[in-house]
């Protein structure tokens, strides 16, 4: 039997975790969460997660400047990170693509569509 797919939520909020969490491990993927950066690096060394939903703004180092160190690592490179972020300016999403973001998901989530959105970014869909 084939693991299900890992998915990381970082997130300074614990709510939006829950919720989160709760939808995604309803449609069968196995999730961790994460509060910050450094809570982030050590589960992602201890779990290997194949996506990671990247809070933008957060305490500490923020979102696109985590995603940028683990899409300069060539070890950690391969795993998809998507931007899961309240901002929605335009101009937002180049600026996460640039930083090294492999999609986008904005907050609040759509509760009936989120686990396949999610999931999409896991077969390589944009």
């Amino acid at each position: 039997m084939t693991p299900s797919p890992r998915v990381l939520i970082v997130d300074d909020h614990a709510l939006n975790i829950e919720l989160a969490r709760f939808v995604l491990e309803a449609d069968g993927l196995a999730v961790d969460g994460a509060a910050d950066a450094e809570q982030a690096l050590a589960c992602i060394a201890r779990c290997r997660p194949d996506l990671v939903l990247m809070d933008i703004q957060m305490p500490g180092e923020d979102g696109l400047a985590l995603t940028q160190r683990l899409k300069a690592d060539p070890a950690l490179r391969h795993i998809v990170v998507v931007a899961f972020t309240a901002f929605a300016m335009k101009g937002d999403e180049a600026r996460m693509r640039q930083a090294g973001c492999d999609g986008y998901l904005s907050k609040p989530i759509e509760v009936s569509r989120f686990a396949g959105q999610v999931r999409g970014f896991l077969a390589g869909a944009p």
